[in-house]
């Protein structure tokens, strides 16, 4: 089970659209958060490293770091509330995919999406995050 209407700690009453995206190996695809948007993602193909940095102001976590491995060997679901910066890497010689189920649907006219680069720190006052990182 990935996700239930009824239940409201994936809140589930809350769909905006699910989509897929693909990361090719050793490509990084990050930074970017959402002001009101929640995100849920999970790896259906391949390895993903989900890396994740709480750019909220009022959190008790503020600036750390969290990594999810993403893929079909770990079908887990991740929550991303508003305000989380996060990227993800394809670890592994092959493509990977991520399904994501987000809260609200894409607005080409206003997106809910802030980016930043990905060798950089996602938004001042946080630390960069090293994507050198191999799996062995």
């Amino acid at each position: 089970m990935l996700l239930r209407g009824d239940d409201p700690d994936l809140r589930g009453d809350q769909f905006g659209q699910a989509y897929v995206t693909t990361v090719l190996p050793g490509v990084v695809k990050a930074w970017h958060c959402h002001q009101a948007q929640w995100d849920r993602m999970v790896g259906m193909v391949g390895r993903t490293l989900l890396v994740l940095v709480d750019g909220r102001a009022q959190s008790s976590t503020r600036g750390q770091v969290v990594e999810h491995v993403l893929g079909d060997r770990h079908p887990s679901l991740v929550l991303i509330p508003p305000g989380v910066w996060h990227g993800l890497k394809a670890i592994g010689a092959s493509e990977s995919m991520v399904l994501n189920l987000t809260t609200t649907p894409y607005n080409l006219q206003d997106p809910d999406e802030v980016r930043a680069p990905p060798h950089g720190p996602p938004a001042a006052g946080l630390a960069a995050y090293d994507w050198a990182r191999e799996d062995g």
